[in-house]
């Protein structure tokens, strides 16, 4: 087993799964109360209530808690504050430090629920409810994983922290993205960082494909609907743009592979998403549209690329058919703008952090961990991109396929597997720089 610890001559570890066997109620019953939160994103509802509710329960642990406000981020009101908290756990003598990081906001309930998606059911061995699976299960365990921990004095050296942070599902920036600036994901401070998203409880997640939003402007000239040969149409300018991604550039996304493990199979080829398509005068009324050639067409695209590609290309290649669109007609022009953009990121398999959670895997499911990458982006990204922590994964307990869907839940005996894991790998990590040093 790569861990270095036994599970079957280790007393320290048998002690620490019973105390986290004990805890299933307590598991489920802090999930349930983390989803009676409504921290729905947007607009940041119960942000506050639901970070001092963590940082008060820890604290009451031994924890030093700080709330940082992401004063001037995307969507920081005085109505909505984009409240985290942070709590460290230090023990007496110099080490390492492991972090557990869990967003606390969740997706809009949406329709199709067969029970109320804030009550925090617990039923059959399941606890529903929005963000049961992502991931207020994950926090709980991750939770649930630091208190066993210090019940049995097992913190010896180093420290332990968990930041519970906001707007993970909007970009994460007054999130991770804002601790991440301060300092709190620095090499000087943590080592080691998991974030518990549903990826499946006996799979470690090594990092996400790239991401690029633009919005791109097709602009043309107006006229009258009755002669648009006077004009200039920008809805057909994107038409051209568009014929060109279907006839060339789809092609050869769907012809790129990464190495990178991402789920599900698709993924692992480049992607291009026409999220929404806007052109021609607004009919905000009932009545019958202006009669015009339309001058303006606007077109919001997402990027998904590959370990392998390059920024820069991936951007070039969309001015270049853009620029080719243009072409067709006197009188287009084109403008993009950038929404959002993050580079893939990927630990290696063989970092600290991912031997230390294999290791357990297979201890308590007995069979290897399997290695994925996430799709869509999550919030190691702004770690790996303002941070100077490179030993981080994503680890949870969850299905992912359950995220955002109707009667979303979370299954208990994975909380308390994954806590295990959670637990075990936090002190082999721990003891593995104490052997190192």
């Amino acid at each position: 087993m790569t861990s270095g610890i036994s599970f079957f001559d280790d007393e320290n570890i048998q002690r620490l799964f019973r105390r986290i066997d004990l805890a299933r109620d307590e598991v489920a019953g802090l999930t349930a109360e983390l989803i009676r939160f409504p921290t729905i994103n947007p607009p940041g509802d119960a942000y506050e209530d639901c970070a001092r509710f963590l940082g008060e329960r820890l604290r009451e642990r031994g924890a030093a808690v700080e709330y940082i406000r992401g004063h001037g981020e995307p969507d920081d009101t005085d109505t909505h504050p984009r409240m985290n908290v942070v709590a460290r756990f230090q023990s007496g003598k110099p080490g390492p430090c492991v972090h557990f990081n869990g967003h606390i906001d969740v997706v809009e309930a949406g329709l199709g629920w067969t029970m109320p998606p804030f009550d925090g059911v617990i039923r059959d061995g399941r606890v529903y409810g929005r963000g049961a699976c992502d991931m207020k299960g994950g926090i709980a365990a991750a939770v649930i994983a630091i208190e066993a921990l210090l019940a049995e004095g097992l913190l010896e050296r180093g420290a332990i922290e968990f930041s519970g942070t906001v707007d993970e599902e909007s970009g994460g920036f007054g999130g991770v993205g804002l601790l991440a600036r301060k300092g709190y994901f620095d090499r000087s401070r943590v080592d080691h960082v998991i974030i518990p998203e549903p990826l499946n409880p006996d799979r470690v997640c090594l990092g996400h494909r790239g991401v690029w939003w633009a919005e791109i402007e097709m602009t043309g000239k107006i006229g009258h609907g009755a002669m648009p040969f006077l004009g200039v149409s920008a809805i057909r300018g994107v038409g051209e743009f568009i014929a060109l991604l279907e006839r060339e550039l789809l092609p050869q996304l769907a012809a790129r592979k990464t190495r990178m493990p991402c789920v599900p199979a698709g993924a692992r080829f480049a992607t291009l998403n026409l999220n929404s398509i806007h052109g021609g005068q607004p009919e905000p009324f009932d009545g019958l549209p202006a009669p015009v050639v339309a001058d303006r067409c606007r077109l919001v695209i997402d990027r998904r690329y590959l370990i392998e590609e390059e920024p820069e290309a991936v951007r070039s290649e969309i001015i270049a058919l853009l620029e080719r669109a243009r072409a067709t007609q006197a009188g287009l022009d084109f403008s993009v703008r950038d929404i959002m953009s993050f580079t893939p990121t990927m630990t290696e398999s063989d970092a600290p952090v991912v031997e230390a959670l294999d290791g357990w895997i297979e201890a308590l499911f007995g069979r290897k961990s399997t290695h994925v990458a996430s799709p869509g982006t999550y919030d190691q990204k702004h770690i790996a991109r303002f941070g100077s922590v490179r030993d981080c994964v994503a680890y949870g307990p969850g299905i992912l396929d359950l995220a955002h869907q109707p009667d979303e839940w979370v299954g208990i005996d994975d909380m308390l597997t994954s806590a295990k894991v959670m637990a075990a790998a936090t002190l082999t990590l721990l003891r593995r720089e104490e052997k190192a040093s």
